[in-house]
Parts: C-alpha cells; sequence; structure tokens
C-alpha cells in the first residue's frame, strides 16, 4: 500500500519546501514533487512536519491509571502531533531493574499508538542513594535516566550517579529540586504569592542544585540534562557552563514561555505546576534562552490528574498541568504568528533538536528510508481548545477555550494513522 502526501508545505532540513511525500508500508519512499500514491492525502494549504518529539511525559502506567495510561496518553500525544514521547520514571512499582524495565519498554510498545522512549531511575525507588545497575536497564531498553518527580537531594549520590551514567554512556535528565528550599511551597515567591496568601517558591530550589550539578558534570564529563528549566539564573548558568564546554542540555516547557506568575487570575489549581510560573523577567530569560541556543529543546511535562486532585485550593492540588494537546498550537499562535519565533525555530525545537540532543536516530526528520512518522497542522485556521477533543484523561489546563492556530489534521506512525481530525 502506498500513500502519498500532497501539495503541503513540508519542512525538511531546517527548510520549509513544497513537496509530495510517498509513503510505502512503515517507511517514506520519496520526497519530490508530482508524486502519485494508492492513495492521496491531500495537505493543501497545510505545514507537513516530522512526527514532533516530547522528551518528558507522565503516563502514570503502572500505579496511578485513573490518572492515565499508555493507551490515553499516547492517544494524547498523537492528537498534538507527536509520534515520539519520553516516559517518565515515576509509575509504581518504579522501573529500577532490569526486570521491571523490560516490562515496562514491553507495555510501552502494546498499548501505546506512537513511539514510546523510556526513562530508567537515577536511584532506586527514586528516594534511596542507591544507583541502580544502569548497564542492566540501559540492555532492557532505557534510553536515559532521570528521577523526574523528585531531585536527587545528595551531592555524592549525584556525582556516582554522573560516573556511572558517563560509564555507561547514558543521558542524565534532572529535576534540579532542593527539597530543603522548596519548602513544600506552591506558586513563585513574589508579589502573587502574598495576595493569594499561598506559600512561596524560591527560584533557588532550582538555581543551587543546577549550580551543583554543572561542577559535578564538569568532574564527570556526562551529559547532564536539565528538566523543565525556569528561572533566569538557570538560564545564565547553563549558558555559562555551556561556554565552558560543559556537557549540558537543557529544556523548556510551554507553560513556562506562555505564562508568568501574574497571568494566575485567583487561586486555581491550573496553575500549579513543579517548577511554578515564574516571574516576567524569567519568561523573557527563556526566550532569549531559546533564540541563542543556550536552551535546546521544547518538552511538554505532560502531567495529568483526576478532576478532584486539581480543584478547590492550589495549597492542597496536585502539581502539574497537560500539554501534549496544547503546545504545538499554543506555540504557534502566541510565538510565531506574532514573530517572536519562525516557524523553523518552533519545529526544529520539536523535531531536529530533541533528536539530536539525545541521539535518537530514527526520528526527528523527513527523508526517504526514513519512519513513516509524519505530523499535518492547520496553520491558517483558527481553533477553539475544547475539553470534549481531549484524548487524554487529565484536563488539567488552564488553555482550555483559547482559540490557536496550529491544529493537529493527522498523524501518522510507522506508515499508519493513528490521529486524524474529524471531516479530514
Amino acid at each position: 500500500m502506498t500513500t502519498v502526501i500532497k501539495n503541503g508545505t513540508v519542512y525538511q532540513n531546517g527548510q520549509l519546501i513544497h513537496a509530495d511525500i510517498l509513503v510505502e508500508g512503515k517507511r517514506i519512499k520519496a520526497i519530490a514533487t508530482h508524486l502519485s500514491g494508492e492513495k492521496t492525502i491531500d495537505a493543501k494549504g497545510k505545514l507537513v512536519s516530522p512526527g514532533l518529539i516530547d522528551l518528558h511525559v507522565h503516563y502514570r502506567d503502572p500505579g496511578q491509571t485513573y490518572k492515565e495510561d499508555i493507551h490515553t496518553g499516547s492517544l494524547a500525544a498523537a492528537h498534538g502531533g507527536f509520534t515520539t514521547v519520553g516516559a517518565m520514571p515515576n509509575v509504581t512499582p518504579v522501573p529500577d531493574t532490569p526486570e521491571l524495565m523490560q516490562k515496562m519498554v514491553d507495555e510501552n510498545q502494546q498499548k501505546g499508538v506512537v513511539h514510546i522512549l523510556q526513562y530508567g531511575l537515577i536511584t532506586k525507588n527514586e528516594t534511596t542513594n542507591i544507583i541502580p545497575d544502569y548497564l542492566g536497564l540501559k540492555k532492557a531498553g532505557a534510553f536515559a535516566v532521570s528521577n523526574d518527580g523528585k531531585g536527587v537531594q545528595n551531592a555524592e549520590t549525584m556525582y556516582l550517579a554522573m560516573q556511572k551514567a558517563k560509564e555507561n554512556n547514558l543521558v542524565l535528565a534532572e529535576h534540579a529540586q532542593d527539597d530543603a528550599l522548596f519548602n513544600q511551597g506552591v506558586i513563585n515567591e513574589g508579589k502573587r504569592a502574598q495576595e493569594l496568601d499561598l506559600k512561596p517558591i524560591t527560584e533557588l530550589a532550582e538555581t543551587t542544585q543546577i549550580a551543583r550539578d554543572l561542577l559535578l558534570a564538569q568532574k564527570t564529563g556526562v551529559h547532564y540534562h536539565i528538566c523543565h528549566i525556569s528561572s533566569k539564573l538557570s538560564v545564565e548558568l547553563v549558558r555559562l557552563a555551556k561556554a565552558k564546554g560543559i556537557n549540558v542540555t537543557c529544556e523548556v516547557t510551554p507553560h513556562h514561555l506562555l505564562l508568568t506568575d501574574e497571568d494566575i487570575p485567583k487561586d486555581d489549581p491550573n496553575y500549579k505546576m513543579n517548577p511554578p510560573l515564574r516571574n516576567k523577567k524569567d519568561q523573557t530569560a527563556l526566550i532569549k534562552g531559546l533564540l541563542d541556543g543556550t536552551i535546546d529543546m521544547i518538552a511538554t511535562d505532560h502531567a495529568p490528574h483526576a478532576k478532584k486532585e486539581k480543584t478547590g485550593s492550589m495549597q492542597s492540588a496536585a502539581f502539574g498541568i497537560t500539554g501534549s494537546e496544547t503546545a504545538f498550537g499554543e506555540l504557534y499562535t502566541n510565538f510565531v504568528r506574532t514573530g517572536i519565533f519562525t516557524l523553523k525555530q518552533l519545529l526544529g525545537w520539536f523535531t531536529d533538536k530533541p533528536a539530536k540532543t539525545f541521539a535518537l536516530k530514527n526520528t526527528g526528520h523527513l527523508e526517504p528510508g526514513a519512519p513513516a512518522d509524519i505530523a499535518i497542522f492547520d496553520i491558517n485556521h483558527a481553533t477553539e481548545i475544547k475539553e470534549e477533543d481531549y484524548q487524554s484523561k487529565g484536563v488539567n489546563t488552564p488553555f482550555t477555550g483559547d482559540e490557536v492556530y496550529g491544529a493537529t489534521v493527522l498523524t501518522m506512525v510507522d506508515g499508519e494513522i493513528v490521529y486524524q481530525r474529524d471531516g479530514q
């Protein structure tokens, strides 16, 4: 069976071109003009991109499948145009042995409609100072290690973990958080925290761990990746570290680019996330960091919760915001259409850059012979983000109701359509 995607604007090798894409079986056969196939998908007026990559999602499976599971999480990814995701390991039980990792990898493959890469753990059970069998985890399918949701509190433990990650050529992705400085806070320290009478979180909870870890990364040579960077000083530390040749990369979330603590209208749990929404100076620094290459990529930190966990006060609600289904449209609308980012830049941060950062060879690009992982977006018409359209079990986002350009029209994984907008 051959399928041709015709008449679209195609993002290929960092450029936007007018071309057709011929798909045969699971792979791309040709990219050229005037192609034909047994089946035709008309992408006139549409953007055709490599399937997007999101290396930071939480699927809650196993252990908390009432929030999300592998199937619904991957459907949400497909709805957002993502064809490859990296699943964080803070599930129950955590995959901190080769046997549990193998089981997670198998489950991801069986239940997911997109490619799901699986993180292993930095430490046993996320909370101990014991380093797992990294080689065994890697052989079982772990593509990197992370304790996301929990920072590694002990410097010696992090030092040993970095040494072991380096030995096994594994990226170590850190949720930078000093729990003592975090102090069970709720929102960013500042005027809005005072106005809402909510316990503040100082940016020092993030920056002090990053500073510590950069020194350890310099000593060990490990590839140190910082998850969801959020503060001005964090960006400055990474910029300095890169200038010194330290092997550090980092990601930023859509919500930290789009919102600040000043945008929190009231005590609304949909605005509670970790790290918290920072101030305007932090937001500006994040945007600048993306543009000058200090920040390497965008990742959603898709964190679904049940409605009951995101009601009442921010003080007691769970941390987290969904992101898979809103990321591209929100960023395209608020940054590309306003001239802050170019379309090529935005697509790069969602395709080329994460693939390069994590040395992923079979994703993030369109070329003959590559897997047919393709997303088609409507960038010329506005669409309302509606709760009833979400594929995720989680609806915890403040973006519901927004009018955005860049809705996903179709998502293809290995030549199979895994999402298609109604009426297309």
